[in-house]
């Protein structure tokens, strides 16, 4: 196994967030890759964990060819952009944007006096040239929910070979993942066991892990991509 904490890196930023980069892959970076930093998985290349300032706002910009997927953690946001313009993510909820070849232009902006969170991720596409395109999800309160990678035969998740579930789990219970993953937990305390190592993780730890069993201390909230 391989932890990469979320404490132990600078924090970052730009416009009215600050946010700690944890997965800079050299697929899409290059030579701007940030050392000390974790390879993404497949073509998952990019997880911040962000905070926005009070009123604070990314500003208008666009992307090509990515996939942007934005998991609220604490607060809300309002959402513009030329996708889905005015919609709004509460605690817990989930929006996908694809920018395929058409692309898209957002801004996400905290509407409230406090800061927020939100955990973003970036994902290639495997094939270029594909429509724009906007998905929102609530995952369970409890279980594994699925808000992206999934076959071209279905249109509720954006097709990928790459896949991420939101999990949420009840103290005492557990899970086994057998393909290598990497996983970033966002609340409680968990084990993983992989062979004889052990890792006790909470709130900001990113594991990389193959063939791993998870035992839950307390309620936990982690996000999966495999």
């Amino acid at each position: 196994m391989q932890v990469l904490t979320r404490d132990s890196l600078p924090l970052g930023g730009f416009a009215g967030l600050t946010e700690y980069r944890l997965v800079t892959d050299i697929k899409l970076f290059g030579g701007r890759k940030i050392v000390n930093r974790f390879q993404g998985l497949g073509l998952f290349v990019y997880l911040a964990d962000a905070c926005f300032n009070p009123k604070g706002e990314t500003g208008m910009h666009p992307h090509r060819e990515i996939d942007v997927i934005s998991v609220m953690v604490a607060g809300e946001i309002k959402h513009e952009g030329s996708l889905a313009h005015g919609t709004g993510l509460k605690v817990g909820d989930v929006q996908v944007q694809r920018a395929g070849g058409e692309g898209f232009s957002h801004n996400e902006v905290n509407p409230n006096r406090t800061k927020n969170r939100m955990i973003q991720l970036w994902v290639l596409p495997e094939n270029t040239g594909e429509p724009a395109g906007y998905k929102y999800y609530s995952p369970d309160s409890m279980g594994v929910t699925r808000i992206y990678g999934g076959n071209k035969q279905q249109n509720s998740i954006f097709d990928s070979h790459t896949c991420i579930d939101i999990v949420r789990l009840a103290a005492n219970s557990d899970m086994q993942f057998e393909n290598e993953t990497l996983i970033y937990v966002t609340q409680g305390k968990v084990d993983f066991i992989e062979g004889d190592s052990i890792i006790s993780a909470e709130d900001g730890y990113l594991i990389r892990s193959k063939n791993v069993k998870i035992n839950v201390i307390n309620d936990v909230e982690f996000i999966v991509v495999s």
